[in-house]
């Protein structure tokens, strides 16, 4: 690597494909590395910033106004900027960046940013273009989606992820199938996010002359599309939920409408319990978790984010609303 640029990957994947999961392995991995981090999310509001470990010193960077390919490229280049100001001026210490994508990025405007823009290139490197691929679901989004496509032919190496959830003969399948869309790759394996990081970091892998060949517009066309049917929605609720008869009312409602939700994610104030709940699904699969203990003083406001297609948004937010923890189990 050139002798002062910071390396730079970039972590992309269809919604729910682990990157969260993978990125928190990172931070706290042993390393002895700082890492600056910079997310991007899909809808009005914020969620993995708080799913992120938070007891570490790396910067997090979270711009969650639209997709990151196309409304905040000039936020990108603004907050690569001040991160190197600032590592300059010795007021912040980081060593490498991480850029985690939202679900439905087209990474190639993302990686132009390094090549079009002569103060980022004269101070960062892109390193490699990491994409995670859902081995339960990736036969389907790629079928269906244009950004799903786009994630695994720009990649310099592809993650599978959840292959514990699937047949060995649909994961050798589903590998003869990314290798034909994109041979260059190598592909690997992350169990509940762990991974060797030498797999993910220090690959030198973004080879700009092997993009080009994919598409030779890569440093000038920056247009994009987006599947006009996918929206988001938020549900915000300050009273503590049940738990229990907020999965059973969510477990009737996948059993409906799972194939519409393509992603829903959330931090739950449960009553009862002192600690947040880490609420997570994608399609018919959804499962919760403990996250870190509410502080004192703090708001403890139950946050979900929903991403879909044609999903049933007053039958969700009605049946959530009742989901509010009634009687006796309000006490925590």
């Amino acid at each position: 690597m050139p002798k002062g640029l910071i390396p730079v990957t970039i972590l992309t994947g269809f919604l729910g494909s682990g990157k969260t999961t993978l990125l928190n392995h990172i931070l706290e991995a042993d390393h002895g590395e700082r890492i600056a981090v910079i997310e991007n999310e899909f809808g009005e509001t914020g969620i993995d910033n708080e799913l992120l470990v938070q007891d570490r010193e790396e910067q997090i960077v979270e711009m969650n106004n639209g997709c990151i390919c196309c409304t905040v490229r000039g936020d990108l280049v603004r907050i690569l900027g001040e991160l190197a100001a600032k590592r300059k001026a010795g007021t912040l210490s980081f060593d490498r960046v991480v850029i985690e994508t939202t679900g439905l990025a087209d990474p190639a405007p993302v990686a132009q940013t390094f090549f079009v823009d002569e103060d980022i290139s004269m101070n960062y490197l892109l390193d490699a273009i990491v994409t995670l691929v859902d081995a339960v679901h990736a036969p389907q989004q790629l079928q269906e989606h244009h950004e799903a496509q786009e994630q695994v032919g720009f990649a310099d190496r592809i993650v599978l992820t959840k292959t514990d959830l699937v047949p060995m003969a649909d994961i050798l399948t589903l590998k003869a199938r990314l290798m034909r869309m994109n041979p260059r790759a190598v592909i690997t394996e992350a169990r509940f996010g762990q991974i060797d990081l030498q797999d993910v970091l220090d690959l030198r892998g973004f080879n700009l002359s092997a993009i080009l060949e994919i598409e030779p517009d890569f440093l000038t066309d920056v247009d994009h599309e987006h599947d006009d049917d996918v929206t988001s929605f938020v549900f915000r609720e300050s009273q503590p939920l049940d738990l229990d008869r907020m999965e059973e009312f969510l477990g009737a409602i996948v059993k409906v409408y799972g194939p519409k939700l393509m992603r829903y994610k959330g931090i739950l104030n449960i009553a009862g319990d002192s600690r947040r709940i880490v609420f997570q699904g994608v399609h018919m699969l959804m499962g919760a978790d403990h996250g870190a203990p509410w502080r004192e003083g703090e708001l403890r406001e139950s946050r979900m984010v929903f991403i879909g297609r044609d999903m049933p948004k007053d039958v969700l937010l009605q049946g959530l609303q009742q989901s509010v923890a009634k009687g006796d189990k309000v006490q925590a």
